[in-house]
């Protein structure tokens, strides 16, 4: 026989150690991510006492795709429209946290002597909480529908995409490119790539799904977003960027389609196959000898994120505008380092810029840190209450009504500050897509047009060919970023509000028509020789041309609105379907009391009940706004509605009284029947006997379902089908009847 290769080998070794250890850890109640790195360095070479895997390179090629599906998945749960929603509490959170933090992990490395690359890794990973850790201890501890959990979530969310950002700075410090203007030269192509792709995406991707709607079903579907997501991969890493980038950039394009929440579920079996393979391998690198030697080091940066994160999160939230209580909750949260950490460990390794130490020594602090998540999330309140005791209660006070002031809403923003942020990023928006499409044009277009049209003297023409399809190409663009939000009520507001406003608004129009004559200018420039002047006076044309046409102007309107409706088709299928929620769901009046989600597991005790038997209010003080049911939704039920498996409640209430309402909700199941082997329904004869005690009973009189729980199917009188026994027919001797009940049952029932 053929002997299988490495690979298959490896893989069997991996998938059932780590099958193994992630039960116990199930068991013990323990992050499955844990239980995978575990598992990784019982099966490295690093342990000489259990079997190891035969080819790492295969295993981290896996891992690699391991991350590259984990961060798609990431992107599916990500959403653009809800970080602009967000405002600038989280951005103020996330951005104090990550520069506290990282300074603190350089300082530490520094302290111990470490390589300047060493350092600036080590604060690049002590700055990365777990999005995986938190989110898991957050469903483990019931927390994930309290207030403060959805405050940690969107800090978390936005430090996964600040953590794709650093990436890619690490990758040119590393690379040398240690300079001022090649820092901001990266920024401004993550910047240019990241806009241009969304745009694009949210614009094609849509709309691609929808004219082939009718052909997909699940498994084609989950080829397609696999196809998509592994394109966007292999695109960004032949511009510059990680495969992991581009598989992020697909899944939060792919989010805002109305087919994110099947993709979601498709895709997940795949990401955790492939996930569980990348931990795995993150615990193969786990080296014994170099967590002895780097002991020391270990606990103190174990002490660095328990009381940086702890201190600096929760001055981060304050900053934000959250009170103590609840910026110490978010703080201690956040005490711990994961799977972002491994993934810029892996990028140092793979630059070949940081010690082969700095791996296991910042897998061990994760593992240490995972471990006491939980503890560091139970221990915010008493040190609260500590503090509260300790401190004046004018402090306090003072610090805890920070939140309800900083969530106020001002009333009568500045219309020049709001317009110029339109007409800036209307305009940084089409310029992206200008570039862009004068890059195709150039890149391709203009080769193809050119081998059509050969020789010198058809070299003009073909110039000139190329020049006028990229001009109607771009003048859509051109026309949005030079008339739009012009007749916008703000525009309107100042320039009737006083005749000092009128010169500086001419003036916005003006800068917008020079920007897009300076796109004319740079394709005349290119394509052609003539003098500067004739230049410009050509793009002033063709701006004139383009303004005045209305061809254009329909044609960018068109394109506008189908960017919008493709942006919001999944809000507006949430709608349709009744998945959205109120718009009172994110906060009340009173900080203390949000709406929350719960969903009635498939053995609950609830089920079958009313509203009203179960009397939710009394009990446990909350209100149940709504009842999502199968794509519907029943706003405002009655006492009479009643609870089905599987319905998602939607209650109002504070973050102690939606922790009772979940542990009712977890505790009152129906749980696994032990004996239901033993329980199964079986279908009997029974014949009638002269000394049977049923006769001349009629069937009620009996007691055959009530006393002994069987039930009678049918009478058997020579028919091809049974005869239906009446409920007022006597048994008579000699009468074959076929029942049907528990094994146990139809014993008792016979021997009678």
């Amino acid at each position: 026989m053929a002997e299988l290769p490495d690979l298959i080998e490896d893989l069997a070794l991996i998938l059932v150690v780590a099958g193994v250890v992630t039960l116990i850890f199930k068991k013990l109640k323990q992050p499955l991510v844990l239980g995978y790195i575990v598992a990784g360095f019982l099966v490295s070479p690093n342990m000489p006492y259990t079997a190891s895997v035969a080819d790492m390179e295969n295993v981290h090629l896996w891992a690699d795709i391991g991350v590259m599906f984990l961060l798609f998945s990431l992107g599916l749960d990500f959403s653009f429209k809800k970080i602009l929603k967000m405002g600038a509490s989280p951005v103020i959170s996330t951005c104090t946290t990550i520069f506290c933090m990282s300074m603190l992990g350089f300082s530490v490395g520094s302290f111990f002597g470490w390589e300047r690359m060493d350092c600036i890794f080590l604060g690049g990973m002590l700055a990365m909480s777990s999005t995986t850790i938190i989110y898991k201890a957050f469903d483990d501890l019931g927390l994930r529908q309290q207030q403060f959990a959805g405050l940690v979530m969107s800090v978390l969310i936005l430090e996964d995409i600040l953590a794709i950002v650093m990436m890619v700075m690490l990758s040119a410090i590393a690379q040398g490119n240690l300079e001022g203007s090649q820092m901001i030269e990266s920024v401004m192509r993550i910047g240019f790539f990241l806009i241009l792709w969304l745009i694009v995406g949210i614009f094609a991707i849509p709309l691609f799904l929808r004219t082939v709607r009718s052909l997909i079903n699940a498994e084609v579907l989950l080829v397609v977003s696999l196809g998509l997501c592994c394109a966007m991969a292999v695109f960004s890493s032949k511009v510059g960027f990680s495969s992991a980038f581009g598989a992020f950039i697909m899944g939060s394009i792919l989010a805002e389609t109305v087919e994110a929440e099947r993709i979601e579920k498709l895709v997940e079996p795949v990401k955790n196959l492939f996930g569980a393979i990348f931990f795995v391998s993150v615990g193969m690198l786990v080296d014994p000898k170099i967590l002895v030697e780097y002991a020391i080091p270990i606990m103190l940066l174990v002490l660095t994120i328990l009381i940086g994160q702890s201190v600096f999160g929760t001055f981060s939230f304050m900053l934000a505008g959250e009170s103590l209580k609840s910026a110490m909750r978010c703080g201690f949260s956040m005490a711990q380092i994961g799977e972002f950490s491994f993934i810029i460990a892996s990028l140092g390794l793979s630059l070949g810029v940081i010690s082969d130490f700095l791996y296991p020594v910042v897998v061990a602090v994760s593992v240490i840190t995972t471990f006491l998540t939980p503890y560091m999330i139970r221990l915010a309140t008493p040190v609260y209450n500590n503090l509260e005791h300790r401190l004046p209660n004018k402090l306090i006070n003072s610090l805890n009504s920070l939140s309800m002031n900083s969530h106020q809403h001002t009333q009568g923003h500045s219309y020049w500050k709001k317009l110029l942020t339109q007409m800036t990023v209307n305009t940084v928006v089409y310029s992206i897509l200008t570039s862009a499409a004068i890059a195709v044009m150039f890149t391709f277009v203009l080769p193809f047009v050119r081998s059509l049209m050969p020789g010198w003297e058809l070299h003009w023409y073909a110039n000139g060919v190329t020049g006028v399809l990229t001009v109607l190409v771009i003048a859509p663009f051109l026309r949005a970023m030079v008339m739009k939000k012009n007749r916008s009520p703000e525009f309107r507001a100042l320039w009737a509000e006083s005749n000092r406003n009128r010169l500086p608004l001419l003036f916005t129009i003006l800068v917008r028509a020079i920007i897009a004559i300076s796109f004319i200018f740079y394709i005349c420039n290119y394509l052609s020789r003539f003098t500067n002047a004739l230049m410009i006076t050509i793009g002033v044309i063709v701006i004139l041309l383009i303004i005045f046409s209305r061809w254009v102007k329909h044609r960018s309107i068109t394109l506008e609105r189908l960017f919008v409706q493709n942006l919001r088709s999944r809000d507006i299928a949430a709608q349709v379907y009744g998945k959205k929620r109120p718009l009172y769901a994110d906060r009340l009046l009173d900080r203390d009391i949000h709406i929350a989600d719960f969903e009635v597991p498939l053995d609950s005790k609830w089920m079958g009940q009313s509203l009203k038997q179960l009397n939710l209010g009394k009990k446990y003080g909350v209100h149940i706004s709504s009842i999502l049911r199968s794509g519907w939704r029943i706003n405002i039920p009655d006492g009479d509605n009643v609870i089905f498996p599987g319905d998602i409640l939607q209650a109002i209430g504070d973050d102690e009284q939606f922790s009772a309402f979940r542990e009712a909700l977890d505790r009152e199941r129906l749980g696994v029947d032990p004996d239901s082997e033993k329980r199964l329904m079986k279908l009997r004869q029974l014949v009638i006997s002269g000394g049977s005690p049923f006769v001349g009973k009629t069937l009620i009189e009996s007691g055959i379902r009530d006393h002994y729980s069987c039930m009678v199917i049918g009478l058997e009188e020579g028919k091809q089908n049974l005869s239906a026994f009446p409920p007022n027919r006597k048994f008579k001797e000699g009468d074959i009847i076929w029942v049907v009940g528990e094994e146990e049952s139809l014993d008792t029932l016979i021997k009678e």
